[in-house]
């Protein structure tokens, strides 16, 4: 990798950080279910998959795990992982499959319904419960929404990324 590279991935990981602190530091809103977030650290891991590479979404994702397993615990570590990995994967396999054709707001929402599905699967095998499956019409419903939310934010910063980018380049 190249320097600006590194140290563009660096910058990445270091705003999924604080995102996730800060997401985390919100209180429960009522409104939602148990365990769901609006996933504000996924924009960075998209912007990453969208501008620079498949491999340093994934790479960010690991990371992204390895800060969750050593601020909040192995199980929250492994769903992190699990559920990033998937969203990831299902983001990269659409955009394969349909191109530009399709919005980010659509890859987000797909990608936040298949990370609360990794995240699932996960639950049910760790705790060996395939009754913890009842959940998965919440999650679905939660992960439209959220992605919906997450893919308008990314829209929104994408063009004006670009941007700042090009002009850096410049």
């Amino acid at each position: 990798m190249r320097v600006k590279d590194i140290t563009r991935t660096a910058l990445m990981l270091a705003l999924i950080i604080v995102l996730s602190i800060l997401e985390n530091m919100l209180p429960p809103l009522p409104a939602l279910p148990p365990g769901v977030h609006l996933g504000l650290s996924n924009i960075v891991t998209m912007y990453a998959l969208f501008t620079i590479s498949k491999k340093t979404a994934v790479m960010l994702n690991v990371l992204k795990s390895v800060f969750v397993f050593l601020t909040r615990a192995v199980i929250a570590g492994i769903l992190s992982f699990m559920g990033g990995m998937l969203s990831i994967f299902v983001i990269i396999a659409l955009n394969a499959v349909i191109g530009k054709r399709v919005s980010y707001t659509a890859l987000s929402v797909s990608g936040a319904v298949f990370h609360n599905v990794g995240q699932l699967i996960g639950i049910v095998f760790i705790l060996d419960n395939p009754a913890a499956l009842g959940y998965l019409p919440v999650l679905i419903v939660s992960g439209v929404i959220m992605g919906s939310v997450t893919g308008t934010i990314l829209n929104v910063v994408m063009p004006r990324l670009k941007t700042i980018e090009t002009k850096n380049e410049n």
